[in-house]
């Protein structure tokens, strides 16, 4: 098996998702995915609000900044 630094995104999900069946059983994966999977409140809305101030300027500044700024 390839270490996990190297999986793809797809890779580390299946393989993260496999290991969770193992160690929760069936009935475990699914109340966990229930419970990660199932978001609150609109995105859409949501997105709409924090984004309404935003030029296509302070887009691509963002996109040009480092990740983790």
């Amino acid at each position: 098996m390839i270490s996990v630094e190297h999986m793809t995104d797809e890779q580390f999900e299946r393989y993260a998702l496999e290991v969770l069946q193992r160690e929760l059983g069936p009935d475990g994966l699914a109340r966990f995915l229930r419970l990660n999977r199932s978001g609150k409140g609109n995105y859409s809305l949501d997105r709409l609000e924090w984004q309404k101030n935003l030029s296509v300027a302070d887009i691509v500044a963002s996109l040009n900044r480092p990740h983790n700024q």
